[in-house]
């Protein structure tokens, strides 16, 4: 699995991006589009989650890359704050009660079940037309174990807790890099292989 990297000042310059992202909303303006260098320019799959005094408030990513990271993060934080259909669009009101959370996700690779590593690895099930994705801090936040999580995960996909173990059933792992406001700083960060 390849292992994807940002630099401590990337990933600071991707946080204030989700957030003026959502910000330019409420101005009605639209947000400038930097340059993307480094891994910010790398094309990579990515999820962003508010957190609203630390419950969700919105969560939207992308699971496969295509346009540089910048860009797809500074989508996935609008739809996060205005697009989830789990939640009402975010007021202005809001945003100063919101945190954000980035996370970078490497390539799908398809794996058996017994392949994925809770709190190590996020999975994307499909199941013909139905489809649900996890990252891998879910099972952890929630306490899961594998059984847990798959049977979660069929659930979301809007099947019966089994169907992860279907011979229709494809699994795609990956790790991700997840970052967000108000963590300290450890200098740069991989996710690793």
């Amino acid at each position: 699995m390849r292992e994807y990297f940002l630099t401590a000042e990337e990933r600071r310059e991707l946080l204030g991006i989700a957030r003026m992202a959502i910000a330019s909303k409420f101005e009605g303006s639209e947000p400038s589009n930097p340059s993307p260098s480094g891994g910010l320019a790398a094309p990579a799959g990515a999820f962003v989650t508010l957190k609203k005094r630390g419950e969700l408030r919105g969560c939207v990513g992308r699971i496969v890359g295509g346009p540089p990271l910048v860009e797809t993060v500074a989508r996935m934080a609008e739809d996060a704050a205005f697009g989830d259909p789990r939640f009402p669009p975010l007021q202005a009101t809001e945003l100063p009660d919101i945190t954000i959370e980035i996370s970078v996700l490497t390539p799908l690779e398809p794996c058996k079940a017994d392949d994925v590593h809770i709190g190590v690895h996020g999975a994307l099930l499909s199941v013909g037309f139905h489809r649900a994705v996890f990252l891998p801090q879910v099972a952890t936040e929630q306490g899961w174990n594998l059984l847990d999580f798959f049977s979660h995960l069929s659930r979301k996909a809007g099947l019966p807790f089994d169907a992860w173990r279907s011979s229709e059933a494809e699994i795609h792992r990956f790790r991700a890099l997840v970052f967000g406001e108000g963590e300290q700083e450890d200098g740069d960060q991989r996710a690793d292989t």
